[in-house]
């Protein structure tokens, strides 16, 4: 544990990631000493100039390899799990990393007595048809086991200059003549800025989060899949048809395109599942004020940021001017 007038020290777990990064950031601007574990720590570079010297350390760490992951918290204060997957690929297993690794990172955080803050999703549930859906329910259980106290954040889907969701389809719109809406587009989302997450993940390092509760983070417009693909078309100055594609057909594609080697798919069978349910902050949370607004934290709208990252998609690049061109 960090001695009298030394910086907390925080190991974030897969803090090299898209989430990870700007809980780095967050964490650097309040002072902390951050210690990143991720499996390739020379891969890690680009974070340390979010902090000053010496701040940002990478370890390498698996969570797959229990002594690793010990490793990597020995001395912590605070431990932060940012790991997850959207798809399996090789021995990343939806099992292994969300179920098994949140277990071994809350073990390792009890046994140092460290604070813990896991990141979950909204939809989390140990009883869905989804493996992805499952694995982060069972995550939660497991970390509610064993550390009563710690935080848990279920975002909505998160937006930001390194999403795979709004990244992923304006891509898409560059290249194909139309865009699919998987079940007619009318799943529901209230699309969340990364970095209001990282927000929130900060402040419960800071301890000014209630200890052992679950905060659902969404942003302040609840869109459907259409709405969204909507909006990302009218950022990068592109039409393009939006075509319905039925359940049975999507979830077919997604098992066909999981199959190719070497590539990120587009779609799985399992993000098909996911899409059959809403993806928003539930009354609950609203009521009890476990959200982002009821931490006062201001939500930062898809229209504010989407320009600032999306550009690049336009037909003539960044600056390419305003309207509708292709």
């Amino acid at each position: 544990m960090s001695t009298l007038n030394q910086p907390k020290l925080v190991t974030v777990f897969g803090g090299s990631g898209f989430v990870g990064r700007h809980v780095v950031r967050a964490l650097a601007r309040r002072g902390y000493s951050i210690r990143v574990a991720v499996r390739r720590p020379d891969l890690a570079g680009h974070l340390q100039p979010l902090g000053g010297v010496g701040q940002i350390v990478a370890v390498q760490a698996n969570l797959r390899n229990r002594d690793s992951v010990d490793r990597a918290v020995r001395g912590a204060d605070h431990v932060i799990n940012c790991v997850g997957i959207l798809f399996e690929s090789g021995r990343n297993k939806f099992d292994s990393v969300q179920a098994f690794g949140a277990r071994a990172v809350a073990e390792a955080a009890r046994a140092q007595g460290a604070g813990l803050t896991h990141i979950s999703a909204i939809g989390a549930d140990p009883d869905s048809d989804s493996d992805y859906a499952r694995t982060k329910g069972y995550a939660e259980l497991a970390v509610a086991e064993v550390m009563p106290d710690a935080r848990i954040m279920r975002p909505s889907i998160i937006f930001g200059p390194e999403d795979g969701f709004f990244n992923k389809f304006a891509g898409m719109a560059r290249l194909a003549p139309a865009l699919p809406l998987v079940g007619g587009g009318e799943t529901k989302f209230q699309p969340v800025y990364v970095g209001d997450v990282a927000e929130a993940v900060a402040r419960s390092v800071d301890g000014t989060l209630v200890p052992g509760a679950i905060y659902e983070l969404g942003g302040p417009r609840v869109m459907t899949f259409r709405q969204c693909l909507e909006e990302m078309l009218e950022t990068i100055h592109r039409k393009r048809p939006l075509v319905t594609l039925p359940w049975g057909v999507a979830s077919l594609m997604g098992k066909i395109t999981s199959l190719i080697p070497f590539i990120d798919p587009p779609l799985t069978a399992d993000q098909v599942k996911l899409l059959k349910s809403d993806n928003v902050v539930s009354d609950e949370a609203a009521r009890e004020n476990r959200t982002l607004a009821g931490i006062g934290i201001r939500q930062t709208t898809v229209e504010a940021i989407l320009p600032t990252y999306l550009g690049r998609f336009r037909p003539h690049g960044q600056y390419s001017g305003t309207g509708s061109e292709a």
